[in-house]
């Protein structure tokens, strides 16, 4: 299907359980570590790591936003496929942006204090091993 702007992309965004969202797109935005970015159809091809963020798209004339968590996007010709573990729809970008800040980025936070935990454990399962090996 051709736009005025060229040829649509097939967005899917994956969860990993299930296909979350399955669309023809003419336009994506998403968040990076760097800042956010835009692709259009003829974008060249890229992978980038997206951020816990507001993710849009535009299809069939309709500006449409998500609340996504970190994830992985790719686009490979008109292939838009982003990989996130969690994605929720609305309409409202307040909600969504509260969404993003409350969830996302809490369980992030927790993740790290997580991998903190278990670095200590680690290191002193290492030492205490060491020890008895002496």
């Amino acid at each position: 299907m051709k736009t005025e702007a060229g040829q649509n992309m097939n967005l899917k965004i994956v969860l990993p359980m299930k296909i979350f969202l399955e669309v023809e797109a003419n336009k994506v935005t998403a968040e990076a570590q760097d800042g956010s970015f835009c692709l259009l159809p003829r974008h060249i091809d890229l992978v980038a790591a997206i951020v816990p963020g507001i993710f849009s798209f535009e299809s069939g004339g309709k500006e449409e936003f998500l609340a996504v968590d970190e994830g992985v996007l790719v686009k490979r010709g008109p292939d838009v496929i982003v990989s996130t573990r969690k994605a929720i729809g609305g309409r409202d970008l307040g909600d969504l942006k509260d969404i993003v800040e409350k969830e996302f980025r809490v369980l992030d936070e927790q993740e790290r204090k997580t991998r903190s935990i278990l670095a200590r454990l680690e290191a002193d399962f290492a030492r205490r091993f060491f020890k008895l090996r002496e």
